[in-house]
């Protein structure tokens, strides 16, 4: 879809909090306390929202931190998205008396230790935060299977808010923003080369999912051999990687 127009409607979160179920509108979002996990992996989902600069909690080790956003029409990179600003969902796990789900070095600990806010790709002062926190069951292997079940089951939980998110009213977003991409025959072209992680568990990189910076439907740099791909800026823009590391 390179060449089409990508709209992206912006909806600012003043307010987040713990409920019965998943509810969101327009400014306030919802979330439960639990969420379905049954089978043979995850022991315990723990959900919390820590509001703006209250960082100071104990987490396993940092898997992610995961913007919320949804296409309501068209593919990645094309067509409109809408997407949450003033909230994060940072995903954490760990094997029960076992080994934390992380890759060259833990940042398991305080989180207000572990964490640079304020930085690209990471929650501000001012932002709320969704801590899922993965307790994997006594014994699991460490392995990249184990970890993509963990990252699928945390995609499985913003799907629910995505779900919502595509319904809002887009005249009730606080901000609307076009990007066209502009070719111009005959002009330099310029090319950015982008290295990323396709090692193994907690070292992969997934693109093209079905939702922007999602997880289902993407594949995976390993199982591509790590074979370069070439994107749009507005695919780039619209979150067709996910980093997995």
């Amino acid at each position: 879809m390179h060449g089409e127009p990508l709209k992206i409607r912006v909806f600012h979160m003043k307010e987040v909090r713990l409920g019965d179920g998943f509810k969101l509108e327009a400014d306030r979002l919802t979330v439960p306390q639990s969420f379905n996990h049954a089978g043979d992996l995850i022991e315990q989902l723990k959900i919390q929202v820590l509001p703006p600069r209250q960082h100071d909690v104990e987490t396993n080790t940092i898997m992610d931190v995961v913007p919320i956003s949804a296409k309501v029409l068209g593919p990645i990179g094309a067509g409109i998205t809408h997407t949450l600003t003033g909230v994060y969902v940072v995903m954490c796990g760990a094997i029960i008396d076992g080994e934390q789900l992380h890759e060259f070095g833990s940042s398991e600990g305080r989180l207000s230790e572990n964490m640079k806010f304020n930085k690209v790709g990471t929650p501000g002062d001012d932002d709320y935060i969704i801590l899922i926190d993965a307790f994997v069951k006594k014994g699991t292997a460490f392995t990249r299977e184990t970890c993509m079940k963990v990252f699928e089951l945390v995609d499985n939980f913003i799907q629910e808010i995505r779900e919502q998110l595509k319904l809002l009213d887009g005249r009730d977003a606080a901000e609307s923003h076009t990007y066209t991409e502009n070719y111009h025959p005959g002009k330099p072209k310029v090319a950015i080369i982008k290295e990323v992680a396709g090692q193994g568990a907690m070292y992969d990189t997934l693109v093209f999912p079905l939702e922007p910076s999602g997880f289902k439907g993407g594949v995976s740099i390993i199982d591509m051999e790590n074979m370069p791909v070439l994107l749009s800026p507005n695919e780039y823009r619209d979150g067709a990687i996910r980093a997995m590391d």
